[in-house]
């Protein structure tokens, strides 16, 4: 079982995306339960996942309207939340540097 870091951080979320919520929290709730050992395997659940550097694993949610970046350490099983938002807000971040922010 993956350690998301912070729960809070993916409420703000879902706060914030209301139209996104229930996807965002099906994510977290479906996450959780992985056992993935590295990239590859955690490829073969979310074929959609991309892997940008630093760790960092971007997903598609909600059938691509939005996207969440997080770093995963697989050795640790620790998931640690860095951006979500709209696909527009997106193309404008740097995903290989962007951090959480209130």
């Amino acid at each position: 079982m993956y350690n998301i870091i912070a729960r809070s951080t993916l409420l703000y979320y879902c706060k914030k995306y209301p139209e996104a919520a229930i996807a965002l929290q099906e994510w977290y709730y479906d996450f959780i339960k992985c056992s993935f050992r590295n990239f590859n395997e955690l490829k073969r659940t979310y074929a959609n996942a991309s892997l940008v550097g630093d760790d960092r694993v971007v997903f598609n949610i909600k059938g691509n309207r939005f996207r969440l970046v997080v770093r995963v350490v697989f050795e640790f099983k620790v998931v640690q939340i860095k951006w979500f938002g709209n696909h527009k807000e997106y193309d404008g971040i740097d995903v290989a540097s962007v951090q959480y922010k209130k």
